[in-house]
């Protein structure tokens, strides 16, 4: 990575002028402990400094943050328990474990899901038999308790909300899910805190150096100046990325809501602060971190300060600091801009893992349209990443559903981008004549047209609205929309992710408008309660619930039997019928073609499509466990996928 000879030269001297300090601070409390993190410390270093140096190296202060951080991060390392040591020795051996066909991830809401910690263990078993083997728990750190953002308003990360416990339960439960073969993922919301964190009270209270934790103006010179370029995130809410406050006397950046303050990275002991509550959470068990809103940390004049060069920086170093501290933590980029920015954010030496917003908006878009050829377009070429990284692919999460295709992607095949976001917005409100979906807008702009939807997998794929209906066949199609879309991201490479509740087809919850503190965010209506009741329904198949259950289930089983799933090789393929999406995923000489009709009638694919990507005459679908004599043409019944290997594997 460094190329400048003096940047190399200089990084050698400060090493040899800290080390000797570090060590005569820590040597004394495990000498064997001590050479093994400046084995990885000597290692690591030259990237660590060039990092630093350019985010901080105009500083007259800046060696001495910089031995600071080298401090912080011996002490986390001298202080992760023996427990996680042994977990990063087991990462070094097998470093694509996050590759594996048996991966599965699951996300929910502490409290909507079980309760608070103490009832999520006891539904560990539900998990276990459901296939998780990767569980991100959303926000569940102290925050205000009227409007927090769903706990992406932080007031203290290293207290869990008192409502669904503490540390120490938290601590207890990432050791018992360890045990259990599931990896912890948590949040890491490093843009902004909480107006209500002790850090914002300093800086309320008059405190100078905490007052330069934030970005706070005393009028509206530099906010004008700098809003030329920005976007309103929620212009529903405030206008514009800054707020003023009468305990400040100033105006403060609040590029979410209101009670969310930018942090101000270019001050190096707010790097410091953030790293230090990265490695607490790190050795509180958490195997992953959700890097959230990573795209907004570095602000710069007559830019958007979104994206900016000196953010992928600053995730650089933060991993430069884990590699350290917690050698086998992973970072998760939630980067939901445009699809150019976020394969940026994919790297081993940045985040090893990113959600794939794109796969998710097309699958989407290919549902409404009854058409893949936007889908198949845009991943012919963005689907591929760096290699020992991974997409962690979605259907529904707790945000809403932003059209974040690339409109030349679309100009390319004929389709005006602006105007199709307003088809697709029409459609999944219900406003367009014939839509299945019963989704509610987001953040709608009437002056712009702009808008994001909210809404559950189910209901936006149908059920709510056929269940209204009474119609059984609607309520078929519906099941096997929600089927497809999830055999999509089981299937294609990567780690497939499940909003749990949408393998019992919950529906949109409008209990929320009841709720002053929830009324005016419309995503709380996909963040329904679990219903346990249904659940008790998942080994019915007569019920709705069974259905989507097992047939789920079956596609999750079929996943962790066969080693073919494992990795990221995967190509989309054209079979010559735009109604059918295909690709092609092989590993380690193992190949499957997957086919998905999307659409409500028969589609039809020539046999010598398939053929030509390895298939013979005589093939298995490894979903039915069928075995198949392919003639001249091959018949797909409405919505149907089909997991192609050729007969014998």
């Amino acid at each position: 990575m460094i190329k400048n000879v003096d940047v190399v030269n200089e990084a050698q001297r400060s090493l040899d002028r800290l080390l000797p300090r570090l060590e005569q601070e820590f040597s004394s409390e495990n000498r064997a402990e001590w050479q093994e993190f400046t084995q990885r410390l000597i290692a690591e270093f030259p990237r660590l400094f060039e990092l630093l140096l350019e985010l901080y190296g105009d500083r007259y202060d800046f060696f001495y943050h910089l031995e600071r951080i080298l401090a912080l991060a011996a002490r986390a390392w001298f202080d992760r328990p023996r427990e996680m040591k042994k977990l990063d020795e087991q990462r070094r051996a097998t470093p694509n474990w996050f590759q594996s066909n048996r991966m599965l991830g699951a996300v929910c809401y502490v409290d909507r899901f079980a309760g608070n910690l103490q009832g999520l263990r006891e539904k560990l078993p539900y998990l276990q038999e459901l296939g998780v083997t990767y569980l991100h728990l959303m926000p569940l750190f102290k925050s205000p308790e009227a409007e927090n953002d769903g706990g992406y308003a932080i007031s203290d990360y290293r207290q869990v909300d008192p409502r669904l416990g503490t540390m120490e339960m938290l601590k207890n439960l990432a050791d018992e899910l360890r045990q259990a073969g599931i990896s912890l993922v948590l949040d890491f919301v490093f843009n902004h805190t909480s107006d209500e964190h002790i850090w914002a009270q300093k800086a309320v209270a008059g405190d100078p150096d905490y007052r330069d934790f934030y970005y706070i103006f005393p009028d509206r010179t530099l906010p004008d100046a700098f809003s030329q370029h920005l976007r309103e995130i929620f212009p529903d809410e405030h206008p514009g990325c800054f707020t003023y406050r009468d305990d400040v006397q100033g105006w403060v950046w609040t590029t979410f809501h209101s009670y969310q303050w930018d942090l101000n990275y270019r001050n190096p002991a707010v790097f410091r602060a953030m790293a230090g509550e990265m490695l607490f959470l790190a050795n509180m068990g958490a195997e992953v971190l959700r890097f959230d809103a990573l795209a907004f940390i570095w602000k710069q004049m007559n830019t958007s300060c979104e994206n900016l060069p000196q953010a992928h920086t600053l995730i650089q170093a933060f991993n430069a600091v884990a590699r350290l501290a917690a050698p086998s933590l992973l970072f998760k980029s939630e980067a939901i801009v445009h699809p150019d920015e976020v394969i940026k954010y994919v790297d081993r030496n940045e985040c090893q893992l990113s959600y794939n917003p794109l796969l998710m908006a097309l699958i989407w878009n290919s549902l409404a349209t009854r058409k893949g050829q936007l889908l198949r377009h845009s991943l012919s070429y963005r689907f591929s990443i760096p290699d020992g990284c991974a997409w962690v692919n979605y259907v529904r999460c707790h945000d809403d559903i932003g059209w974040t295709f690339d409109d030349g992607d679309a100009a390319a095949l004929g389709i005006n981008g602006f105007d199709h976001r307003q088809f697709l917005n029409a459609f999944y409100m219900g406003r367009f004549e014939g839509s299945f979906a019963r989704g509610l807008p987001f953040q709608e702009n009437q002056r712009t047209g702009d808008a994001r939807i909210s809404g559950t997998l189910a209901s936006l794929a149908g059920l709510e609205e056929a269940l209204q209906a009474g119609d059984s066949l609607k309520v078929t199609l519906a099941i096997r929309r929600i089927l497809l879309a999830h055999a999509i991201i089981l299937g294609i490479g990567g780690i497939p992710l499940l909003y749990l509740g949408d393998e019992l087809g919950m529906m949109n919850d409008y209990s929320y408008r009841q709720d002053p503190a929830k009324a005016g965010d419309s995503r709380w209506v996909h963040r329904p309660i679990f219903d346990w009741q249904k659940a008790e329904q998942r080994h019915d198949a007569t019920t709705v619930e069974g259905q989507i259950y097992q047939g789920l289930h079956r596609m999750i089983r079929v996943r962790k039997e066969n080693t073919l799933f494992s990795g990221n090789r995967t190509d989309v393929l054209n079979v010559g019928n735009d109604h059918v999406f295909a690709y092609l995923h092989t590993h380690a000489g193992e190949r499957m073609v997957a086919l998905h009709n999307l659409t409500e009638q028969v589609q039809i694919v020539s046999a010598n499509e398939l053929r030509l990507h390895g298939l013979s005459y005589r093939f298995r679908d490894l979903i039915q466990d069928l075995e198949l004599d392919l003639g001249e043409e091959l018949l797909l019944e409405p919505y149907q996928v089909l997991w192609l290997v050729p007969e014998g594997m």
